[in-house]
């Protein structure tokens, strides 16, 4: 069996003019859905996003640390032992 063509028949669509061209005001003919998802998406994982934000505020915050401590001097608390 043959699938019908997704187009309208231009023979038996109204508001066409002949070779096919639509008259000033009209709507042309919608084309029929073709796509579309066949089975429903799968929730994606939110490990993945949360342990990727963990790892970035953690190095953060050491990073942070490290200037503070930096700044304030305490990374030479320990030269002269």
């Amino acid at each position: 069996m043959t699938a019908t063509p997704p187009d309208p028949d231009p023979a038996r669509t109204p508001g066409l003019e002949p070779g096919g061209g639509v008259a000033p005001g009209e709507t042309p003919p919608d084309s029929g859905q073709t796509s579309g998802l066949s089975h429903p998406q799968p929730m994606p994982s939110r490990r993945g996003p949360v342990v990727t934000l963990v790892a970035v505020l953690l190095v953060t915050l050491l990073a942070l640390a490290f200037v503070v401590a930096q700044v304030m001097g305490w990374t030479n608390l320990f030269e002269g032992y």
